[in-house]
């Protein structure tokens, strides 16, 4: 097959190698799919830097967890009936060596999703980490039907999921942007309450949408927001945070006991696997009601698989994707 890997960790142009290497079959309880478009996420590229001291998990890695494709191939265990089904895929470089960007991965049958037909592959292999993850954030704690929820940076691949979830989940949401000139990147179809956090009272802003606090905050940057997030809860509120600027974050501990702030941090690649389901199931659900979109940035053929990961390494703006060509 061909494929992407690489057998040390460092700079995209240096490491990733693109070649062929032996079809992979599928093992118990596995299903093989033949992959069309895989998804890059800052974590794939994270585990290629060695970010935070991290080392090589396996002797060679096939990078990326997220794909849409075709099923082609199942192991034992797994109905026929599953062949030549449409699918995304989620977690497949999870604690694996190989991941989607190769004209097949193999994954556990249950991280191969049905996709609808009427959903296309490009939805379907940017639903992987950033869905889940967002999924977990808005309902980890619970339905939100009747809830306030606020989501800051909505623009990102998690935020954005996150406030099309828990609008779909009945919640009233506030997203937040970073700056003012944000606000007109923002598809009022996707996102309303709109908050810039550069503005002279952020607080305020949310407040006024929020009178008596927010109840649910997903959070993309716990350092650079925690005072703001105290500033802007309802008693018993949970703040989920997957991400933040800081290795070693401060937080207004005192003021977040006293107003009972559940602090729930996630980690995608060890969500409980019932979590990872539901969320799976949620996701199909809310895309195939039209629920979800996704901004698609820019798409790379597998041979420029450097040039993806130096895209998102740089900011990209939108969901990065790899096609690859059977």
């Amino acid at each position: 097959m061909f494929a992407s890997w690489y057998d040390r960790q460092g700079p995209a142009a240096d490491v990733l190698r693109v070649g062929e290497l032996p079809d992979p079959e599928p093992g118990p309880g596995e299903v093989r799919v033949r992959v069309t478009v895989s998804g890059v996420n800052p974590g794939d590229t994270k585990k290629r830097l060695g970010w935070l001291g991290s080392s090589m998990p396996y002797p060679r890695v096939i990078p990326h967890s997220d794909a849409a494709g075709v099923v082609d191939a199942v192991g034992s265990g797994v109905g026929t009936d599953r062949m030549g089904q449409r699918v995304w895929v989620y977690g497949a470089q999870s604690y694996r060596p190989c991941g989607t960007a190769a004209q097949f991965t193999l994954v556990p049958e249950q991280q191969a999703v049905p996709l609808p037909d009427h959903l296309g592959d490009e939805l379907g292999a940017s639903l992987g980490i950033p869905g889940v993850t967002a999924h977990r954030a808005v309902f980890g704690d619970g339905p939100v039907d009747g809830r306030l929820v606020l989501v800051h940076g909505v623009l990102g691949g998690v935020g954005s999921l996150a406030f099309q979830l828990a609008r779909w989940g009945g919640a009233t949401v506030i997203g937040t942007v970073r700056r003012t000139a944000d606000l007109d990147r923002v598809d009022p179809a996707v996102a309303s309450h709109i908050v810039a956090l550069d503005t002279e009272n952020p607080a305020g802003a949310i407040r006024s949408l929020a009178p008596e606090g927010v109840h649910r905050i997903v959070e993309v940057s716990l350092s650079a927001n925690a005072d703001l997030d105290n500033a802007v809860t309802a008693l018993d509120a949970v703040v989920a945070a997957y991400g933040t600027s800081a290795e070693r974050t401060e937080i207004p501990f005192w003021p977040l006991l006293f107003n009972n702030v559940t602090l729930r941090l996630l980690g995608s690649d060890d969500f409980p696997a019932e979590a990872k389901r539901q969320a799976a199931h949620d996701l199909t659900s809310a895309a195939a009601a039209g629920a979800l979109t996704v901004d698609v940035g820019d798409r790379y053929p597998l041979q420029d698989i450097a040039r993806a990961h130096d895209r998102v390494d740089a900011g990209a703006r939108g969901r990065v994707l790899v096609t690859v060509d059977g």
